[in-house]
């Protein structure tokens, strides 16, 4: 036998004939494999996509909750101006004080309503924007004191 392929008990044109299906086989196992790992990528790129679509929801629905407590807030702070109006003295420097105060609670409460807080996030960034330096030494200033007060 010529052909160093060749096995004994097996004719040559058997031997190639598997040798052909094997490669053919190997093709298909490849080919499935490839079509597997596609699937795979397009399966997690997938639950990826629906996790930060859920994600998103979730952050919004938060945003929103957080504004309409900071409304219902802001109506809790108006009443509180309006309960220090009118157990205000009747008459005097007191009588002027309280209302001043019960004027400012009252503002207060209703910026709070209708700015909520993602308005509220806003003013305060842009009060930082204009004024980094005294920011951060607010931000220092009240950081050292809540450490002092929570040590001792």
């Amino acid at each position: 036998m010529s052909n160093s392929t060749a096995r004994p008990g097996i004719d040559n044109h058997d031997w190639t004939q598997a040798k052909e299906k094997a490669k053919e086989a190997a093709a298909s196992v490849s080919e499935m494999a490839s079509l597997a790992a596609a699937a795979v990528g397009a399966i997690a790129s997938h639950a990826a996509s629906d996790a930060s679509v859920m994600a998103s929801q979730a952050v919004r629905d938060v945003g929103k909750k957080a504004d309409e407590l900071a409304a219902n807030a802001g109506v809790g702070i108006q009443g509180l101006g309006d309960m220090i109006s009118k157990n205000s003295p009747e008459a005097g420097l007191l009588k002027n004080a309280s209302e001043t105060v019960a004027g400012v609670v009252k503002e207060g409460g209703e910026y709070l309503q209708e700015a909520k807080l993602s308005g509220l996030t806003e003013d305060v960034t842009h009060v930082i924007r204009r004024n980094p330096i005294q920011s951060v030494l607010i931000a220092l200033g009240v950081g050292w004191f809540i450490g002092r007060t929570l040590k001792g």
